[in-house]
C-alpha cells in the first residue's frame, strides 16, 4: 500500500493500483476482495453512482443533477444489497445526500468507521461509544 496526504487528515492510500480517499476504504477494499474469494458475498462494486435529482431547467436557467457516491456496493448471496461508505465524520452535505438516498433507494445504507479497537463499525454506535467513554472520563 502506497499512502499519500490530503482532505480531514485522511491519507490516499494505492491498493492494486486504486487511489483510495483513506487507507481504512484500501483496508476495507481488501476485506471485500477477501469475502469474494471466500464465496461470503457475491460480488462488490467501487464508487457506484446514484442520481438523488435528475438535472432539469426552469425559467431558461439549467440545473445540474445530484448524485451521491459511495464507497462500496456489495452484492450479498442473498440477493440483497449494501451501500457502505467509509466516514471518519459527516459533513453536512453527506447528511443532506444520505436523506435523500434514503427516501430514493431500498438498499441498506452503512456507514462505517474504522476504530483500532473495534475495527469496522457503525459510525454511528462508534460516536455513541466514544461519548461514553468521554462521560466516564476515560479514553
Amino acid at each position: 500500500m502506497k499512502t499519500n496526504r490530503p482532505k480531514y487528515g485522511n491519507q490516499k492510500t494505492i491498493v492494486d493500483g486504486i487511489t483510495f480517499d483513506s487507507k481504512a476504504e484500501a483496508i476495507y477494499y481488501n476485506q471485500l476482495k477477501w469475502l469474494k474469494q471466500a464465496k461470503q458475498i457475491k460480488d462488490f462494486k467501487l464508487q457506484p453512482r446514484y442520481i438523488l435529482q435528475e438535472a432539469f431547467t426552469k425559467n431558461g436557467k439549467h440545473f445540474r443533477k445530484i448524485e451521491y457516491v459511495a464507497d462500496f456496493e456489495v452484492h450479498k448471496l442473498d440477493g440483497t444489497i449494501e451501500i457502505v461508505d467509509i466516514k471518519g465524520h459527516e459533513t453536512k452535505e453527506f447528511l443532506l445526500k444520505r436523506k435523500l438516498f434514503e427516501r430514493q433507494y431500498l438498499d441498506t445504507l452503512s456507514v462505517l468507521a474504522y476504530d483500532d479497537h473495534f475495527g469496522f463499525i457503525e459510525l454511528d454506535k462508534l460516536k455513541k461509544l466514544k461519548g461514553k467513554v468521554k462521560r466516564n472520563g476515560s479514553n
